[in-house]
């Protein structure tokens, strides 16, 4: 059967996606994505223009052809907007685990070694640009919520809900040591900035710390109400500092076990602690909460030195820069503030979408990335406030960020079940 197709001027200019998906860039923001969605959802021509009546004059030409060689609708290839909505920036994908990723650490010492560790009871070694080698983190019998590289790059620990943290010697690509204690799930792990002591606060209210080259236990921390939900220690390695859902912040003796100092109470938080870092001169500690307060704390002396209001949502993360005087907090009311710690301000807030999960300072540079509960990665110049780049990829939350030893690679881990590589060098 024979048709006849009648071509038309446009009635006016209509926006026409790259067809290149990964051409995105900063100014592609969540708001002008939905936008071209709604350019190009069917049936919203009549919206825009009325009813459209073709005549003689609009008729350029008349062209005949068969049916059969008609595209069938169904067969048409995906819409510009879906191409739009599945762009992706990353040069790398890591696809091993069957589950959610929570956690991502990237070697100190080699360039393209990752670990991801994810609610499939998993973690994984791989490397960037290597997509045929990865080595299984085996043994785990719950959720890998934290991992951490020792400072010498040798030793990996691999914390989980199952209580039980272990620790993976890189070079001989083996378990060394399972280290026990905790009776409840290990919410995060760190080391010694100067050996191989390794330390996990556990939702059992307790923070225990061992020597991973004997697999020995050396002390227990006990004191909180509540799950320690971080902690470290200090840079210089003399001192550990924990918060905890119970709302406050432990200052600990490593060697004694005593507790120094426990901040709470006003001027402090009034609910559970998320994040915390330290001051490279191991000085003070910097903390946010549940209830979108931001404190720093004196740790020699366990007072409350600055108090920080900006957020209106918990504070899911913080950061301190390596190069400047400054602090960056996200939180779940979709912001990015960066602090001026030397006049105790706020320097600028970046908006997001939706909520920011995670953070992590690109080296010394002025350059920020977070990591969104959109799946939206963001890199933002700090010393102007603005977002000078979007990746996209992921389809749901990011969890957690970490940037390769070398500078140019960061690596973002999402509930999507996938972690990705994306090339950051021009941001060193």
């Amino acid at each position: 059967m024979l048709s006849t197709v009648l071509t038309r001027q446009p009635l006016n200019s209509q926006y026409k996606p790259s067809k290149n998906p990964t051409a995105i860039t900063a100014s592609n923001s969540k708001s002008s994505i939905d936008k071209m969605k709604t350019m190009n959802a069917p049936g919203n021509e009549e919206d825009d223009h009325g009813e459209v009546f073709l005549d003689e004059d609009d008729i350029v030409k008349e062209i005949t052809v068969d049916e059969e060689d008609l595209p069938d609708v169904d067969d048409d290839g995906e819409s510009d907007s879906e191409a739009i909505e599945e762009a992706d920036d990353s040069m790398h994908i890591f696809t091993g685990h069957t589950g959610e990723l929570y956690t991502v650490a990237c070697s100190p010492t080699d360039a393209a070694l990752v670990a991801t560790g994810g609610g499939d009871d998993r973690g994984f070694l791989w490397k960037i640009g290597q997509g045929d080698w990865d080595f299984e983190l085996e043994g785990h019998k719950d959720t890998v919520s934290s991992l951490a590289f020792s400072t010498d790059g040798q030793l990996l620990a691999s914390g989980s809900f199952d209580g039980l943290t272990r620790v993976w010697d890189i070079s001989a690509g083996n378990l060394k040591c399972t280290l026990e204690g905790p009776g409840g799930g290990i919410e995060w792990v760190r080391w010694h900035p100067k050996g191989h002591l390794v330390l996990a606060g556990s939702e059992d209210c307790t923070v225990w710390m061992w020597n991973a080259d004997r697999a020995a236990y050396l002390n227990m921390f006990s004191g909180h109400a509540s799950c320690v939900t971080c902690g470290d220690f200090t840079p210089d390695g003399k001192t550990i500092c924990t918060g905890s859902d119970d709302a406050t912040l432990r200052i600990w003796n490593p060697r004694s076990g005593e507790n120094i100092h426990v901040v709470r109470g006003h001027p402090y938080h009034t609910e559970g602690l998320t994040c915390l870092t330290i001051s490279s001169d191991s000085a003070l500690a910097f903390t946010g909460s549940k209830d979108g307060s931001f404190h720093i704390v004196n740790i020699t002396t366990g007072k409350v030195v600055s108090s920080l209001s900006g957020h209106t949502d918990s504070i899911e993360c913080v950061g301190l820069g390596a190069s400047v005087p400054w602090a960056a907090t996200g939180g779940m009311d979709q912001k990015l503030i960066i602090w001026d710690l030397q006049h105790s301000s706020s320097r600028s807030t970046c908006d997001h979408e939706e909520g920011v999960t995670c953070l992590s300072w690109l080296g010394a540079s002025r350059y920020l990335a977070t990591g969104c509960a959109d799946g939206k990665v963001k890199i933002w110049d700090t010393l102007s406030g603005d977002c000078v780049r979007t990746f996209s990829g992921h389809s749901d939350v990011l969890q957690s960020l970490a940037v390769s030893a070398n500078g140019e690679f960061l690596v973002s881990a999402s509930i999507d079940g996938t972690a990705r590589v994306f090339e950051i060098a021009e941001f060193k």
